[in-house]
């Protein structure tokens, strides 16, 4: 009889399997290292120094200073609004896209279109708004020619109302994105249970799609008010100081030239967005880990 027992490595060959693994892996590591972990603890330390580089609690304390307050309000407000409403408008369209033909062509032109989309921000997203509805826009001109007024396209400027349309131009190709995944791991075999059991298409996602789904839409939501929450070119792009936004005030206190001497202010601001991402980012993971327990079955 032929032997069928399968060699070992031995201990060297052992030793390096790992160190070829981590090899591969030292590229990334060195980007979050200098892109991520670097300024994250320059702003950590910057917070709590003064201008000497002495031990303060002054850069924090003036977090609670009313124009810094009503920054982060409005930054929460803009961040969840947009976060709700991209996640049920892109839910809704995730459904549409997965019960089309797997592979179709429609399919893929939505997904590959929501990809695009949901990229496309900053400064080029904000001249694009610009262009079509402000006073002299392509649409304001021929919604005008019709005898309807829009208001010189002021709107477009106010963080409550035209900032959020600007917005969920990428928020809900995101949510299509982020969400398509968990739709289309619905089994059929699950409704054609709840069906042989009685139940109706509305028992059906009450009690069976809709549980199941909801750690995911939940943490498409969060992923979402993270994304809004930490976007900056747009909103400097469109909105003016009159009208604070957390971002906007970290910005001006590390770059104006009138606001002297508020740089260890600034990081502490970006600190104080550092812990509310970290806060809805460690809720997306465990969203995530509890959905994964579905989609992997």
């Amino acid at each position: 009889m032929a032997d069928t027992t399968v060699a070992r490595p031995t201990g060297a060959l052992r030793r390096l399997r790992p160190s070829g693994a981590l090899a591969g892996v030292v590229p990334f590591f060195a980007y979050t290292t200098v892109f991520l972990l670097i300024p994250t603890l320059v702003v950590a330390i910057g917070a709590f120094l003064d201008g000497s580089n002495r031990f303060t609690l002054g850069n924090v304390s003036a977090l609670t200073q009313p124009a810094v307050v009503r920054g982060l309000v409005q930054s929460v407000v803009l961040s969840a609004v947009t976060s709700v409403v991209g996640a049920v408008v892109g839910a809704v369209l995730a459904y549409a896209v997965s019960t089309a033909r797997a592979g179709s062509v429609t399919q893929r032109f939505f997904t590959s279109l929501c990809g695009v989309l949901a990229q496309f921000g900053g400064v080029a997203l904000a001249f694009a708004f610009i262009a079509s509805f402000s006073a002299q826009g392509l649409l304001s001109v021929l919604v005008s020619k019709v005898g309807i007024d829009t208001g010189a396209g002021l709107w477009l400027y106010e963080w409550d109302r035209g900032l959020m349309l600007v917005y969920l131009y990428f928020q809900i190709p995101l949510m299509l994105i982020v969400f398509l995944p968990a739709v289309e791991g619905l089994r059929p075999q699950w409704r054609e249970a709840t069906e042989t059991l009685g139940g109706t298409t509305w028992t059906y996602w009450r009690r069976v799609a809709g549980p199941i789904l909801l750690p995911s839409f939940v943490g498409a939501t969060l992923l979402l008010f993270t994304n809004a929450f930490s976007a900056y070119s747009t909103a400097k792009a469109l909105v003016p100081q009159a009208n604070p936004l957390l971002p906007l005030q970290i910005g001006s206190s590390l770059s104006s030239e009138v606001i002297l001497g508020q740089e260890n202010v600034g990081k502490a601001m970006a600190l104080e967005m550092v812990v509310v991402v970290a806060i809805v980012m460690g809720l997306y993971a465990w969203l995530d880990r509890r959905a994964g327990r579905w989609t992997s079955r």
